[in-house]
Parts: C-alpha cells; sequence; structure tokens
C-alpha cells in the first residue's frame, strides 16, 4: 500500500503537506467526512500517549496539551462539504501555542473522500500554516531546520500511520505502506 506525501515550505514561509491513500472502491460508502474527522482525533490521542488531547468543544476543535488548557493547536468548529462522490471537513486553524502571533487566523487542515481511478482517495492536508518554530515570514535556516526535524516530521509520521490504519481498520488487512513521495505544489520540502 502506497501513501502518497509532500510536505513544503512556501515563499511566505507558510506550511503545505498533503498526504493520501487510495481505497478499493467498495469501501466508498463506509468513508464518510465524520469518520474521517473522528477516527483522526482518537488516533492523535492514542499516537501520542494522550499527550496530546483533541478536544472538541462549543468553540471548535482545540489539540491540548495533556489535561491542560494549553491549547497547542485551536481549529474553528468543523466544517462538512458534500464533494463530488464523496465528502471533506475543514477546519481552520484560529490560534494555539504552535502558530506564530499575528498568523492565528490563517491555516487549514481538511480531510477528504473522492472518487479515484475506480476507487476512493482519502486525502488530509494541511495549509497556509505559520508555525511558530518558524518564527517569520523569513525563518532561518536553523529554524527551517528545527521545524523539519520537529514538528514536520512528526506531522508527517502520524498522518502516515493514520491513514494505514485507517486502511486496516477498513479493509482487515495488515499491510507495509511505503511512502511515496509526491509534488502537487512547488516550494522547499521539509
Amino acid at each position: 500500500m502506497e501513501v502518497a506525501c509532500q510536505q513544503i515550505l512556501l515563499t511566505d514561509a507558510s506550511v503545505y503537506s498533503v498526504q493520501w491513500l487510495d481505497l478499493p472502491a467498495r469501501y466508498a460508502s463506509q468513508v464518510t467526512a465524520s469518520l474521517l474527522l473522528d477516527r483522526y482525533l482518537e488516533f492523535v490521542k492514542n499516537a501520542t500517549w494522550h499527550l496530546i488531547r483533541p478536544t472538541v468543544t462549543g468553540d471548535g476543535v482545540q489539540f491540548r496539551l495533556l489535561s491542560t488548557p494549553l491549547a497547542l493547536l485551536s481549529f474553528s468548529p468543523p466544517q462538512y462539504h458534500a464533494l463530488e462522490g464523496g465528502e471533506e471537513v475543514q477546519l481552520s486553524i484560529c490560534g494555539g501555542f504552535l502558530v506564530q502571533t499575528g498568523e492565528c487566523d490563517r491555516g487549514r487542515f481538511s480531510l477528504h473522500s473522492a472518487p479515484h481511478e475506480g476507487g476512493v482517495r482519502i486525502t488530509v492536508q494541511l495549509s497556509d500554516y505559520c508555525p511558530l518554530l518558524l518564527g517569520s515570514r523569513t525563518p532561518s535556516m536553523i529554524r527551517k531546520l528545527l521545524y523539519r526535524l520537529t514538528q514536520a516530521y512528526i506531522h508527517k509520521v502520524v498522518t502516515v500511520r493514520y491513514l494505514s490504519r485507517l486502511y486496516r481498520d477498513l479493509t482487515g488487512l495488515k499491510i507495509r505502506h511505503i511512502v511515496k513521495k509526491v509534488q502537487v505544489r512547488e516550494g522547499l520540502d521539509t
């Protein structure tokens, strides 16, 4: 099973990250945007040994550190959209400790399913995110390296494992995943 992946730093020092996998068409009816989000939030909690606790509130979703009120990332309430043959859920980034000051109302996280080549493609996308570790729109090479080795790496590992786990849970097959580098957008690899 292949999981496609691209993580790049754009010229404005925002992050674009996309990962996807393809499932056989027979699983399309099981894959709803609500299922994708619920499974993702549960997976983040379990994959981080409960250090990061996704918490759904009336104001949206927060990734909190342990049981504290410290939100590493804060998102608006999920917005669900029907796509041609699929569904999408979008969460806009609206704050959190890991977001650059002044860039809190920028960025979006989405999960979606859509028909693709006789099957269904599950996509996880993060766009226009401005991480605190980069510091500004003109980050130093040290900051870029620090971001790449920490937050970018963790996001990639968690997302690839989430997609692999989703595949296993839906198909019942435990197959070794291969990460395939793809290019969707231009930018500096993270």
